[in-house]
């Protein structure tokens, strides 16, 4: 088992191996609510009777629609094999089980309740939503992600995965139901789950909805639409960020937390009051530099995967010095001239073409 001296992620990591290993089931829920016996759900195919439509872009799994009677659900059938090469898509699935088992005793806003999962037969049963992924967000459903992201964090789960196919929108409500990348943590002593919690402070909520999510819909946009939709995002996470703090505070949350959120804060009123552009190339360049580097290391990357790292070159060849002025390079790469950072990020997109998998 994982010892003090390992990372939380190696420490969850290694648990989810062993527990793999063994062979033994993860189940949660009552397979009596299912609307057939499991064993026939995990043998449904697209021609199966009752099987409406197939999500297959999932890259752990696939999503069937399957009515009976009057009832609609989506039955999600983890893949042989993730389609994330690394030990966390490895996992993934357990993860996911884990998370869906913890959350059905809660009740938070716009998390999705299955009715039943299990490991032995890779399902998750929930009721259908009938919706879309959102491409780019209106205020409706920002402030609906950040209300429920921010009550995850609350209770101690971290999402590090907000990308579109992860979200549902029925036209009323934003919904999350993929958790496959949300790990606990403890949100009164640490930032996130990642390194050992409170070493890598760079992670949080916002953030990871602007990597994920938001900077991906920002590269489909002409640089007049690109920054008010960026001040709209962070206009509507300050006041969300302020009810968090304020909450966090009242349970008994650690200095270094509070100030953390506070230092956050501040740079958003300090962008919203006078200058935003820095801020946004900041964020930006960060987000698409995080997720080329997570895609990369998945061996999981998509036309997006490519548009970031070209975003990263031209930015690079045209903005250099406000980046080097902005801290968002790293060491290693602050120290490379304007040509040499766009080669650079020119050639992880030369390796993001070999990873291509939609």
């Amino acid at each position: 088992m994982g010892g003090p001296d390992l990372s939380l992620d190696a420490q969850r990591q290694r648990r989810n191996l062993d527990f793999l290993a063994s062979g033994a089931e993860f189940d949660f829920g009552d397979a009596a609510d299912c609307p057939l016996p499991p064993a026939e759900l995990a043998a449904l195919q697209a021609d199966s009777p009752g099987v409406e439509a197939v999500v297959t872009g999932g890259l752990s799994a696939e999503v069937l629609k399957l009515r009976v009677g009057e009832r609609l659900f989506a039955v999600k059938k983890a893949r042989p094999q993730c389609r994330v090469r690394n030990v966390d898509g490895q996992t993934s699935f357990l993860n996911e089980l884990q998370r869906h088992a913890e959350l059905r005793a809660l009740a938070l806003p716009g998390v999705l309740k299955p009715v039943y999962g299990s490991l032995r037969h890779g399902l998750i049963v929930s009721p259908w939503i009938a919706g879309g992924n959102p491409q780019r967000f209106d205020q409706r459903q920002t402030a609906q992600l950040l209300e429920s992201g921010c009550a995850l964090v609350a209770a101690g789960f971290f999402e590090w995965d907000f990308s579109p196919g992860n979200l549902l929108d029925d036209g009323r409500r934003l919904w999350l139901f993929d958790f496959g990348y949300l790990y606990r943590f403890d949100p009164l002593s640490q930032y996130n789950s990642a390194g050992m919690g409170n070493d890598c402070p760079q992670f949080h909520l916002a953030e990871r909805i602007i990597s994920r999510h938001l900077s991906g819909q920002l590269l489909m946009l002409d640089d007049t639409e690109a920054l008010p939709a960026f001040r709209d995002f962070i206009g509507l996470a300050l006041p969300a960020y302020e009810g968090l703090q304020r909450q966090l505070r009242e349970r008994g949350a650690r200095a270094h937390v509070l100030s953390w959120l506070e230092t956050i804060m501040a740079a958003w009123r300090a962008g919203l009051d006078g200058d935003l552009g820095p801020l946004f190339l900041q964020q930006c360049w960060q987000a698409h530099a995080h997720d080329l580097d997570d895609d990369l290391r998945g061996q999981s990357c998509t036309a997006r995967t490519l548009r970031r790292a070209e975003w990263l070159a031209q930015t690079a060849e045209r903005e250099h010095a406000t980046l080097k002025h902005s801290g968002a390079l790293p060491a290693a790469l602050a120290q490379l001239d304007a040509n040499a950072l766009g080669a650079h990020y020119r050639g992880l997109g030369a390796q993001a073409r070999a990873y291509l998998i939609a």
